[in-house]
């Protein structure tokens, strides 16, 4: 692609990075809320080995949806009416947004990965690089969600709402709290059928030496991952191509 296409993504990519280094209180919360969630949920599970990939995944997932939130602020202050007039495809916009906000989530999932040695869990460097990666799938993917949504959101209060209401569910049934095997009846198949299930297998299956047998596969549960991650890029691309915003104008 041609530089009129990657210059907008990494100016884009750069703003978040800047605008979240100049507010002191978001980087004071960037670091202190995994510290505090470990401590006090993380704390409350005997088997911290099973519970520690779906602690990360979880404070990965809800940092990189409501990071999202800031295209909402965006719009507001007319930066974002700004960049659709400007001559930068609305796909580069797109992208910018969608790395800038899933770097920062994977960075927050980073500090969360220094507890490994408290849930006895040590997958060995190239076992940790393994997790990095995957650990950025999952960022990419639910920024591209939180895009897709923020979008279409007039207020950050109905963003909350929509939110609040879609992760919490997901997490619950994705073998973050109880395992495939141990789940009964109808159950047994949301669980199958939630992308999440399989990208928390995927770090469960690279974290822990023993898992359960109803885990999901590595290969698949990656191959699903980036199935979700991309199509959601793709979604969230189309929505900003197509959508005539009446709160644009």
């Amino acid at each position: 692609m041609s530089k009129s296409f990657w210059l907008p993504v990494f100016t884009l990519w750069w703003r978040e990075m800047i605008r979240f280094w100049r507010e002191r209180t978001r980087v004071l919360g960037f670091v202190g809320s995994p510290l505090v969630f470990w401590l006090v949920i993380g704390s409350g599970f005997g088997n911290l080995s099973f519970f520690f990939p779906g602690a990360v995944t979880l404070t990965v997932m809800f940092s990189a949806i409501f990071s999202t939130m800031s295209l909402i602020e965006d719009r507001r202050e007319g930066f974002l009416l700004s960049m659709l007039v400007s001559p930068a495809p609305r796909s580069a916009m797109v992208l910018g947004k969608i790395l800038g906000s899933s770097t920062l989530a994977w960075l927050q999932g980073l500090i969360v990965l220094l507890f490994l040695p408290l849930a006895g869990l040590w997958p060995g460097v190239a076992g940790l690089l393994q997790v990095m990666a995957v650990l950025y799938l999952i960022s990419f993917t639910f920024t591209a969600l939180g895009f897709l949504i923020a979008w279409r959101m007039e207020s950050a209060q109905g963003f909350h709402a929509i939110l609040n209401l879609l992760l919490v569910p997901l997490w619950m049934v994705s073998g973050a709290l109880f395992s495939i095997s141990t789940a009964h009846g109808w159950m047994k198949w949301l669980m199958r059928a939630n992308p999440l299930t399989y990208s928390l297998a995927a770090l469960r299956r690279l974290l822990s030496p023993e898992v359960d047998a109803g885990t999901p596969g590595l290969t698949e549960s990656v191959l699903i991952t980036v199935f979700c991650g991309t199509l959601l890029w793709a979604a969230a691309t189309l929505s900003a191509r197509g959508r005539k915003a009446r709160s644009f104008a």
